[in-house]
């Protein structure tokens, strides 16, 4: 089925129409305010310290570091964008592998001492763009995202997993090939990582960070455990054994790096994997209609949703002093409709069995929930980016009803990074620069090129990467 293109309605009106025949409440504001009074301009106080406003950049993985983890020139260009973008929420830069094994690809970046002056050197670059074009770093906010890829690592060969899981998934283990006497971690194992997430804490906080993320989201280590129902042991069955790994990193990051603050990005809910149907369209179509056990935030029906869980998470990280908390759901790998609303899939992907908005507007409602259920918490929202030119119009909305406290941009930043200075300066979007959700950033990844907007990044426009991109959706068509 074909959606309409957000860049075919010219004005509000058509805009919300569309939400209207969509059955959607979607917050809007017909106006966007502009300057330091406007609503998006507000600061906030969280306990890692102040953030000047309520835009929040969001971690990516550029696919183009050095093979031991070190940034390139593509890197630091991405960091400075971040720095150039007005956001005053950086939410960890981008995914930071703990050790090697746990890479999602051979190049993403790592955090060891031989790293160290590396990362140390991102987050200057990131600050002197921002000092030099935007103002002061004073109420700058900068984190570091420390993961483990678990199911999804690929150390070694882009386009070979060499999964660490954390139990037997059914649906997942066929998808991926992975067998049954595969690499299921041992509770050893664990304790063992958890010891290398508290070392990279203390790496981060010599490194000049603020605070770290502890991901648990995207289907990644942390967010498997907390599906892990039926994992026996110290870290699953229970909501105390599937929420271990989060308490002993930070029981360990308070022993032996006081001071260094802590943030999490959590999935909040998850859907049953999806596939590629069999029409010609390639609609997707969920893998199976049993019951599915398997979703964290999820009810069980494979597409639904029970937020208790996730509340009970949020109430956990209040309890542990954290207040940062970025919701986000899903997978890339296995739902990325649900989580990263697009029209235009990646090559391994399949076409959206549902208007994008949907999905936007989806993630909107339970972000919603969740602050208003633990609404001590500064809740960051995702997946705004397929709003495109609407964007600022909802996110005001957002912050103006307090159903979340800060806008986090992803893929947007790739191909308009100074969109939130754009806005505070009441400069009108620049509709040239607006991401179009193309999955080019996604596609050529997947197929072991460095990620980045080929399609509007006039720097990746030139780039030799584009041919062989356009020659590999040419093929895949």
């Amino acid at each position: 089925m074909a959606y309409p293109r957000i860049s075919t309605f010219k004005t509000a009106a058509q805009f919300q129409e569309r939400l209207q025949e969509l059955n959607l409440d979607l917050p809007f504001d017909d106006t966007v305010q502009s300057g330091p009074k406007s609503i998006l301009e507000q600061p906030l106080n969280s306990i890692c310290g102040p953030i000047g406003n309520r835009w929040c950049i969001l971690p990516m993985e550029g696919w183009d570091g050095t093979t031991d983890g070190r940034p390139t020139d593509l890197t630091r260009r991405r960091w400075k964008n971040f720095g150039l973008s007005g956001a005053k929420l950086i939410w960890g830069g981008e995914a930071v592998a703990v050790r090697p094994d746990g890479r999602a690809n051979p190049n993403q970046l790592m955090i060891n001492a031989q790293t160290l002056p590396d990362l140390i050197e991102l987050r200057e670059i990131l600050e002197k763009a921002h000092r030099e074009n935007i103002g002061s770093t004073d109420d700058l906010l900068i984190g570091l995202q420390l993961t483990h890829s678990g199911r999804f690592a690929r150390p070694l060969d882009k386009k070979k997993l060499e999964p660490q899981i954390a139990y037997r998934h059914p649906i997942l283990d066929a998808k991926f090939g992975i067998n049954d006497d595969g690499p299921l971690m041992s509770d050893d194992h664990l304790r063992r990582l958890i010891d290398d997430f508290i070392a990279a804490a203390k790496l981060s906080a010599k490194a000049g960070y603020r605070w770290v993320d502890i991901k648990h989201c995207h289907g990644y280590l942390g967010h498997e455990l907390l599906s892990g129902f039926d994992r026996a042991g110290d870290f699953g069955g229970s909501f105390e054994n599937r929420t271990r790994f989060l308490r002993e990193i930070t029981a360990g990051i308070r022993a032996e790096a006081p001071g260094l603050e802590i943030g999490v990005r959590l999935s909040v809910y998850d859907f049953v994997p999806f596939q590629p149907g069999t029409t010609a369209e390639r609609t997707g179509v969920p893998t199976t209609t049993d019951l599915y056990r398997y979703a964290f935030g999820g009810d069980e029906t494979g597409q639904g949703i029970d937020l208790n869980e996730p509340v009970r998470f949020l109430e956990l990280l209040k309890s542990l002093s954290i207040d940062l908390v970025c919701s986000t759901c899903g997978s890339p790998y296995y739902n990325p409709h649900i989580q990263r609303p697009a029209l235009f899939p990646p090559s391994d992907g399949y076409q959206p069995p549902e208007d994008p908005l949907v999905g936007v507007c989806r993630q909107i409602v339970a972000t919603a929930e969740l602050k208003k259920k633990v609404p001590e918490l500064i809740v960051v929202g995702s997946g705004y980016s397929y709003l495109q030119e609407w964007l600022p119009n909802v996110g005001q909305a957002v912050i103006r009803t307090g159903i979340a406290d800060s806008i986090g941009l992803g893929r947007m930043v790739l191909s308009y990074p100074d969109l939130p200075a754009d806005v505070s300066a009441g400069r009108e979007p620049s509709r040239k620069k607006i991401c179009r959700t193309f999955s080019d950033c996604t596609t050529a990844p997947r197929n072991g090129l460095v990620s980045g907007c080929y399609p509007l990044d006039p720097h990746y426009k030139v780039m030799p990467e584009r041919a062989a991109l356009l020659a590999l959706k040419q093929a895949n068509e």
